[in-house]
């Protein structure tokens, strides 16, 4: 979001959409497999975890690096082992771990196609990325907001080259431009909710209601977060402990430092806090979604969790 953006993780190793599209289709493949009770499923869904662990690990060096990112490098690094003993539980007949296989192809087949689908011509019209139709919507409303807050950046062209960037003069004169990327859409955030919500079994009415408290809370939380990072950084209101702030993130440009702390530091924990909230919301909507839920706690912890009991869920949700 600062500077030049944040360059894609397919800078870090080769074809790296190319290996999630490619997992994303081998997650679904199992699926299909083991709805028509083919043992193959399994294995395939099995070995497919671990390809996926090999994913995890391949993006440490950008987060750590180059997204300079505490929060998404320890992920990264937790994912690798969680994604291979979750292909190992499976494989040895934990078989709850299929609705979470399915959870994950959904939501890459929800968030991938922001990411390679390239504009395109159809009957004559130029159709853009949805990338750039996304990040200009989002950039455009975090504009708005922060011209409601009394503020007035100039609206300049992102290092993408969509309407997606704001450039702010310091009273020093120096220039500090903040850039809406993909990252900063929510994306990430809705397709976690999107491929979970779709790929538990229950009625129609209360998958819909699920998403109705999830995803428009994530968009709204999303604006502020992007309208937050923009007017600190732009204005530098977070300039704090600069030496120990560089030193921390390996950076040596002094005017990153309040998007440091705004972004990395205080709204990428506020976002962990906020998307538990939001799954507290969304599962009291869709209890079904507990059983993913207590996989994840197993995987991370190695104990079994009740969360219909620790939640007061209703051990047999109504067909409503």
């Amino acid at each position: 979001m600062f500077g030049h953006g944040a360059p894609a993780v397919l800078s870090v190793i080769p074809d790296t959409f190319t290996f999630a599209w490619i997992v994303a289709i081998l997650f679904a493949t199992a699926w299909l497999l083991d709805s028509r009770g083919l043992a193959a499923g399994r294995t395939l869904a099995a070995a497919t975890w671990a390809l996926f662990g090999i994913f995890w690990l391949s993006t440490v060096p950008y987060f750590a690096l180059e997204h300079q990112s505490y929060v998404e490098s320890i992920l990264a690094l937790v994912g690798f082992p969680a994604s291979v003993y979750a292909g190992y539980l499976l494989y040895d007949g934990r078989a709850s771990l299929f609705t979470l296989t399915r959870a994950i192809a959904l939501m890459l087949f929800i968030y991938l196609p922001f990411e390679t689908i390239p504009a395109f011509t159809f009957a004559g019209v130029a159709v853009p990325e949805p990338r750039r139709i996304l990040i200009e919507v989002v950039a455009s409303q975090t504009g708005a907001l922060i011209d409601l807050l009394g503020y007035a950046p100039e609206a300049v062209t992102s290092s993408e080259g969509y309407q997606a960037a704001y450039s702010w003069t310091l009273d020093d004169g120096h220039t500090v431009v903040i850039h809406i990327v993909l990252a900063c859409t929510g994306l990430g955030s809705m397709a976690i909710f999107g491929g979970l919500v779709a790929a538990v079994e229950a009625p129609l009415a209360r998958k819909l209601r699920a998403l109705a408290v999830s995803l428009p809370l994530i968009y709204v939380l999303n604006i502020l977060r992007t309208t937050f990072i923009s007017v600190v950084a732009g204005n530098q209101y977070m300039h704090w402990y600069p030496d120990l702030v560089l030193t921390m993130f390996g950076a040596t440009d002094p005017y990153r430092v309040s998007f440091l702390i705004s972004d990395r530091i205080m709204s990428q924990l506020l976002a962990v806090v906020a998307l538990i909230a939001i799954t507290f919301l969304a599962v009291r909507e869709l209890p079904e979604l507990a059983v993913i839920l207590e996989d994840v706690l197993y995987l991370l912890t190695g104990e079994e969790h009740d969360l219909t009991e620790a939640l007061d869920l209703p051990r047999e949700p109504t067909n409503r």
